[in-house]
């Protein structure tokens, strides 16, 4: 990436700064992919990438890298959880896996917090 980060198309902060293939905000928490990044395939088709740059399909068994807190669960999600047949979806605010964990049901991840299995 080029040394000039764009700012924050949420809040326009120019305090950007990049994390793996994202470009965060630090002041709205906002992360998105960079123009030119973004994964289109040469048929126009989107292509969603895991954590570390894999191409993930509907189907595939992802690892979930970090621990995610859950709304009204004690717990959350811990670290190397493994999701069984995800399914790819256009998802509100950066959602993108729609999948069912055991012992939390149906939920949506970001595809930024898993790694292909």
């Amino acid at each position: 990436m080029s040394d000039h980060l764009p700012p924050c198309p949420k809040c326009s902060s120019e305090y950007t700064y990049e994390m793996n293939a994202l470009i965060v905000c630090p002041e709205c928490g906002n992360e998105w992919v960079p123009a030119g990044d973004e994964g289109e395939s040469a048929t126009g088709e989107r292509v969603i990438k895991d954590s570390v740059g894999n191409v993930l399909n509907d189907g595939d068994t992802v690892t979930v890298v970090k621990a995610l807190k859950v709304k009204g669960s004690v717990s959350g999600i811990k670290a190397g959880t493994k999701v069984r047949n995800i399914r790819l979806v256009d998802g509100v605010d950066g959602h993108d896996i729609d999948c069912r964990i055991e012992g939390f049901g149906a939920m949506q991840l970001k595809s930024s917090v898993v790694k292909k299995a």
